[in-house]
């Protein structure tokens, strides 16, 4: 069971070596990622965007573009286009963002002819290694989803179990997190958690323990848990996935630790056909080295 960004590169170490298909790449910020990516073993790099912009900038970071498979689009929707039907027909393995407007990246990816489109909910997935935690946290969703329903929950699970899998984490931990731990009808979050659970002991999500509701305490912390006596569930402070109830909880548990702790983190948009990776600019390089890392493995997991 992978227990770290190291260990996931291990983990790559031994599959066959990926390609990303880089959506309009004149940017300086992706392409010192997929250098590094190229020279870390993770991933090879074909570069779709207009070859004239891209060439000073890999001339200034040191990259050298005879490594790489050179597309030239000028315009960035017509770019999108032609680097996402690359991932659709097979030529490359996963799908990064460049220079382009997430809402023009996204229409690429649901595009009905050369997209990822799968018929199931995108949603996205953070995972971090954070410092004195012997595990991988996979938090979602913190970023696309904003309200999700109970039928989004059971999707956005199904979609981040799969990331689990790649990462070596079988039947991983699933908490559908609250302010609290019962159900209570005047807080609809408790409801849905408790509906989830009742969910996966059906058989209707498979391939995972949800147990819900439960608080961030005793989701992540044995000791709370033995605290509050409540050793008898099925998660004891040992969680995989933290479920959050909607985009303003997760996105503020994810800034914080991005902030105020020692970690590291690699992000995924999942439920399409191959992996995405659409990070922010606000993002630091290794977290989108990270997301490379991560993509390759769930590539590798999907084609198995």
């Amino acid at each position: 069971m992978s227990k770290s960004f190291d260990d996931l590169l291990e983990r790559l170490s031994q599959v066959e070596k990926k390609k990303v298909s880089v959506a309009v790449a004149q940017d300086d910020e992706v392409l010192l990622a997929v250098k590094a990516a190229k020279e870390r073993g993770i991933a090879d790099s074909i570069l779709v965007g207009d070859v004239d912009l891209i060439k000073p900038i890999a001339e200034e970071i040191g990259m050298n573009l005879d490594d790489y498979e050179l597309v030239d689009v000028k315009d960035k929707i017509e770019a999108a286009r032609e680097a996402v039907k690359l991932v659709h027909d097979g030529k490359a393995d996963m799908y990064m963002k460049g220079l382009i407007d997430t809402k023009d990246f996204l229409r690429s990816v649901l595009d009905k002819e050369v997209g990822l489109r799968t018929g199931r909910p995108l949603s996205h997935v953070c995972v971090f290694e954070i410092e004195g935690v012997d595990k991988l946290l996979f938090l979602t969703d913190v970023a696309f989803v904003p309200y999700p329903t109970l039928e989004d929950k059971a999707s956005i699970i199904k979609n981040t179990v799969e990331i689990c899998n790649a990462c070596g984490i079988e039947n991983p931990k699933v908490a559908p997190l609250a302010a609290v731990e019962v159900v209570n009808p005047k807080m609809p979050e408790t409801v849905e958690a408790d509906e989830l659970t009742k969910m996966n002991e059906r058989g209707e999500i498979t391939g995972c323990i949800v147990d819900g509701p439960l608080s961030m305490d005793l989701a992540t912390c044995p000791e709370a848990a033995q605290h509050k006596g409540a050793t008898g569930r099925k998660i004891v402070g040992d969680a995989d996935i933290l479920l959050f109830p909607d985009i303003h909880a997760g996105n503020i548990l994810y800034k914080g630790l991005v902030h105020f702790s020692k970690c590291k983190n690699g992000n995924l948009i999942t439920g399409t056909a191959a992996p995405v990776i659409l990070t922010s600019r606000s993002d630091s390089f290794e977290v989108k080295v990270n997301s490379l890392a991560l993509g390759a493995l769930v590539a590798d997991s999907l084609k198995k």
